[in-house]
């Protein structure tokens, strides 16, 4: 799984945060979206697609491989 994230649609409401921390964090100065790890390991696979569901924004694209 490859992730990324479109800083410009996110809108810092941290959910993606708080169902993969492993791999989301938020800045300190305005909370937006910080990419931890773009390869995450596969048992992190199944937080990081909820995260990506959920995200208000659609800022969280996954590829599959």
């Amino acid at each position: 799984m490859h992730v990324a994230v479109d800083l410009p649609k996110c809108v810092a409401s941290g959910q993606c945060v708080l169902i993969a921390p492993e791999v989301f964090d938020q800045r300190d100065d305005d909370g937006m979206v910080v990419l931890l790890d773009d390869s995450p390991a596969p048992e992190d696979h199944d937080g990081v697609r909820e995260a990506a569901l959920v995200c208000p924004a659609a800022a969280i694209r996954l590829t599959e491989s």
